[in-house]
């Protein structure tokens, strides 16, 4: 006798020798359903860190690398307005590090999702009843829950040769909330690298070589001042540059400029506004570039 008592959605899946469909019940619908399945990819992808501990090693030791070559190699050779010495240039250089570091992780979200497709992941995860940006949300919040062990890891490593936050608790948090919405901005375009090459070893390539003329023509490690002049506009609207002033600002840490002689243009005026509006403007852009692309490649 047949009954109305209604059914819960559900999407079955058939075995291959013809048996009946198991049933599997669909993901929760809507925003909320898709926050849940990216929760589980996050979970998935931060087990996967923890079980190949080269991930964790390496992602330690790069930024204590990066802090003691540019704090001990370059301490002294670099001069900054307002002197201090060595001292100076160690409380300046650590905010351009910080933001260079988590910049360079958009080569670790291209590479991330590049395997995932190169192994067939991605076509496993379209079988199921899940959100189709869940993958893509699931790697960059992983990504991102990764950059807060090693922003953490570098500010105690620049505590140690000479850093300090001279301005208070409250413009701290302002300036590694700041940091770190870059950094989830940032994923977003490893996002749509990863999606866009064919192996592993391109987007290691891809993801990483950008980053070094946009980060080094910045005032991460040199005021912009000290550019050739044709450079300096370039470098003063890099979105690098106006996050590191930004946290230089709010750490109380050197400008690398004399009092009153900041440049008078847009992003080093309102470093912190503009650091914001540009992260904004990165998740505007890259993250429907990146759902677009992704739907294209498991379609």
């Amino acid at each position: 006798m047949s009954s109305n008592v209604p059914r819960p959605a559900t999407a079955s899946t058939a075995t291959q020798d013809g048996a009946a469909a198991v049933p599997v019940p669909r993901s929760m619908p809507g925003l909320p359903g898709a926050f849940h399945d990216g929760w589980v990819v996050t979970l998935r992808n931060l087990r996967r860190m923890t079980r190949i501990p080269e991930l964790v090693v390496f992602a330690t030791i790069q930024p204590i690398m990066f802090v003691l070559l540019f704090a001990f190699v370059f301490g002294g050779a670099i001069p900054v307005a307002g002197g201090g010495g060595t001292h100076a240039y160690r409380e300046y250089l650590l905010p351009g590090i910080f933001t260079q570091t988590l910049a360079f992780t958009t080569g670790t979200t291209a590479v991330g999702l590049a395997d995932d497709l190169h192994k067939g992941l991605v076509d496993r995860f379209r079988s199921l009843p899940m959100a189709r940006s869940a993958v893509l949300l699931g790697r960059t919040v992983a990504d991102w829950i990764q950059n807060l062990f090693v922003l953490l890891i570098m500010s105690l490593c620049g505590l140690a040769v000479g850093w300090r936050i001279h301005d208070g608790f409250f413009p701290a948090v302002a300036a590694f909330l700041l940091l770190m919405l870059f950094a989830y901005a940032m994923s977003w375009i490893g996002a749509l690298i990863g999606l866009s090459v064919s192996t592993p070893e391109t987007a290691n390539t891809a993801g990483f070589i950008w980053l070094f003329p946009v980060t080094f023509v910045s005032n991460a490690f040199v005021p912009t001042s000290a550019l050739p002049g044709w450079l300096q506009p370039i470098a003063e609207w890099n979105p690098i540059s106006s996050t590191v002033l930004a946290l230089r600002q709010l750490f109380g840490n050197p400008t690398g400029y004399a009092p009153g002689q900041i440049p008078d243009v847009l992003p080093m005026q309102y470093p912190g506004w503009v650091s914001f509006g540009w992260s904004l403007v990165i998740l505007g852009l890259f993250v429907p570039l990146a759902v677009r692309k992704y739907r294209s490649v498991s379609a």
